[in-house]
């Protein structure tokens, strides 16, 4: 049987047992000697079950070598990741440059999955201010996305992002409202952002989330888990969040019935206006259309998409007449605008490649994309005849004959 030795003190010490000399002790390696007083105790091994013992097998120096390893392994990533991160931040320079952060690109096409995200890209090109998107899933400081960076200041929130850009760079959409008419603005804004928007991410995310997970871009070999991961997460966040603002206590029918309420209102107040507040852009647009959209391209076969393609006609011409004029390399295909229940959604063709559109600028592509969106209307109403609801060229044509109808008048 083997037997340990040691000394138990009440106190902390540094014990020094050097030939002839007295012991001394002390903290930080004091060269102060003085007596100590203390209990000799010994303990045989074998009682604790074969743990001392292990500690000398061989075993034992292998599982050091294991986590040793291990341990050099994560030093390691974490040394790259801050390499990665001054790299970044050495990039990313926001010297009188928009830089806009927001969630990777899909790869059915549509430029976001986050209504915000896309209500914000839609607003810079409303304004034609070039910018840079950056999809590096960093949120702000507040936990939000979309954010922006100019000018090496962050500002998070659409609606503070607007304020800033009016603020700092005297651009808004909504300098020739009357107080009446932004006020309007504003409480719409509210309604879609606040109420809408939790509609609509509970039919993506929780209703219909292995659609959402269809879409979803993610490289690797285990993409396919890490998409079901991170479609459950989100999830689970959306639930959580949708009950704390109230509106996640209801039933999934009351919850469903409070988004078509929403989509009705909208589309009783566009009518048959070319924007939400009549002939000219505003700040709305670009909200209710990035809170749109989703139900127009990313939730097939749900009630959102059969009210916005069938009933609702007006949102969805409203919605192409936007996406035409702004998204102009972002493509769709007319035979998806007329719901039919008896097709499948799984038909809809998507683009092989995903688009670049990271960085941005309307007026260098503006003019050229409107020559080939109206021939490429002209040619496919000549070809290809719809029943039921279905966009007119004239509805889809506003925007580019509206210049010719002023100077004709």
């Amino acid at each position: 049987m083997y037997w340990v030795a040691g000394f138990a003190s009440s106190r902390s010490f540094v014990v020094d047992l050097g030939r002839n000399q007295s012991p001394s002790f002390g903290l930080c390696g004091s060269d102060e000697r003085r007596l100590f007083y203390g209990y000799i105790v010994a303990f045989p091994v074998q009682d604790f079950g074969g743990i001392m013992s292990g500690l000398v097998s061989d075993s034992w120096w292998r599982k050091t070598l294991y986590i040793t390893g291990g341990a050099l392994l994560a030093a390691a990533a974490y040394l790259l990741h801050e390499l990665l991160s001054i790299r970044k931040e050495q990039e990313l320079d926001s010297k009188d440059a928009i830089i806009l952060h927001q969630f990777s690109r899909p790869k059915n096409g549509v430029p976001s999955l986050s209504p915000l995200c896309l209500e914000m890209e839609t607003y810079l090109r409303m304004l034609d201010l070039p910018y840079q998107s950056y999809f590096d899933g960093s949120l702000s400081s507040q936990g939000k996305m979309p954010w922006m960076e100019y000018n090496y200041e962050q500002v998070c929130g659409t609606e503070l992002i607007f304020d800033f850009l009016e603020e700092k760079l005297g651009m808004s959409l909504n300098k020739g409202l009357s107080a009446q008419e932004q006020a309007v603005v504003r409480a719409v804004t509210s309604m879609v952002e606040e109420h809408l928007y939790w509609s609509i991410s509970y039919c993506q995310w929780v209703d219909n989330v292995h659609e959402t997970q269809r879409m979803l871009d993610l490289p690797g070999p285990l993409s396919d888990l890490l998409k079901w991961i991170l479609c459950h997460l989100t999830g689970g966040i959306v639930k959580r969040e949708m009950y704390c603002h109230g509106i996640g206590c209801f039933t999934k029918e009351e919850v469903y019935t409070l988004l078509e309420k929403d989509m009705r209102t909208l589309a009783t107040l566009l009518g048959d206006k070319k924007y939400i507040m009549g002939a000219q852009l505003s700040s709305v647009d670009a909200t209710v259309f990035g809170h749109l959209a989703q139900a127009m391209w990313t939730l097939p076969g749900t009630r959102p998409e059969q009210l916005i393609k069938g009933e609702l006609i007006n949102l969805a011409m409203y919605c192409e007449r936007i996406r035409r004029k702004f998204w102009p390399e972002w493509f769709v295909d007319l035979e998806d605008f007329c719901y039919d229940s008896d097709t499948e959604s799984s038909s809809t063709e998507t683009p092989s490649c995903p688009l670049n559109l990271r960085l941005f600028s309307r007026t260098d592509t503006l003019e050229e994309s409107d020559l080939s969106l109206a021939s490429h209307t002209r040619t496919h109403s000549e070809d290809s005849e719809h029943s039921g609801h279905t966009l007119s060229d004239s509805d889809i044509e506003l925007d580019g004959s509206d210049e010719e109808q002023q100077v004709k008048g």
